[in-house]
């Protein structure tokens, strides 16, 4: 399972950007699709997951300004993220659970993506 995530770049305070992360490759489904942020001398962080339900989770940091979504016949999941502060400045990874074609559990990781918070 391979993930491709896009999207960051440079925004300034206040501003949105839409990150997205596609799967592909051989699988039997997706459980879990989330982000993870690291941020200049920061630790890596939880922002969000959506489960296979639609149960969401965010950051309380995020909260209210972040929005994560997915569309499963794309095997897509997307973080909307509104209102950007400077300390949302991180690279952004993505990541899915699930199982592949022998039923075995899987973590896949994208290969992050930077966005920047700066006026």
């Amino acid at each position: 399972v391979q993930l491709q995530a896009s999207g960051g770049g440079l925004v300034q305070p206040g501003g949105s950007l839409r990150l997205s992360c596609a799967a592909s490759g051989s699988f039997a489904g997706i459980n879990d699709m989330g982000w993870y942020r690291q941020g200049p001398g920061k630790q890596r962080e939880l922002v969000a997951v959506i489960t296979s339900t639609g149960s969401t989770n965010y950051a309380d940091s995020v909260k209210g300004r972040f929005t994560i979504l997915r569309d499963n016949a794309k095997n897509t999941v997307y973080l909307q993220m509104n209102s950007l502060k400077p300390e949302d400045t991180a690279v952004y990874y993505c990541y899915m659970t699930g199982r592949d074609m022998v039923s075995r559990f899987f973590t896949a990781w994208g290969q992050g993506t930077l966005v920047t918070v700066s006026s």
